[in-house]
């Protein structure tokens, strides 16, 4: 697994769990749910730790990121205006030209299904992003 903006010798993954664990309360248990799923929807998701403390999901680009506040898990989709939404999971940052978030409060169930095409369709859109592919050999 890539490191990537780790800090003090521990991996983005670890410092993700920490935060996790240290929510220690609804938050963190659906901080952690919606990880499962970006894993089992992309198995080869890098998890990076950016902007002082931001767990972030990338493949070959920017995924999505999960951030916790008092009363919301917000979700942001760094291309989300970008993904066909047929669920309407995207509930907020909906007037930006890029992104769009999704915002689960307490006791919010989110279709899994449909999450995990959101995810597929973010690193889809990130891989056809690419202008040609690159001639180094990918490890």
């Amino acid at each position: 697994m890539k490191k990537s903006g780790a800090s003090q010798g521990q991996s983005a993954s670890e410092l993700i769990s920490k935060r996790i664990a240290g929510l220690g309360d609804w938050r963190g248990e659906t901080l952690g749910r919606m990880r499962t799923i970006i894993k089992q929807a992309d198995p080869d998701v890098v998890e990076e730790w950016k902007w002082r403390g931001t767990p972030v999901w990338s493949h070959d680009g920017i995924i999505c990121t999960g951030e916790s506040y008092k009363k919301v898990v917000k979700l942001t989709f760094a291309k989300g205006a970008a993904l066909k939404d047929p669920a309407r999971l995207f509930n907020s940052s909906l007037d930006g030209n890029v992104r769009r978030a999704i915002d689960i409060h307490e006791g919010e169930e989110i279709d899994e299904s449909a999450f995990k095409a959101l995810v597929r369709q973010a690193v889809a859109l990130n891989s056809s992003g690419k202008s040609k592919p690159s001639k180094k050999a990918k490890s």
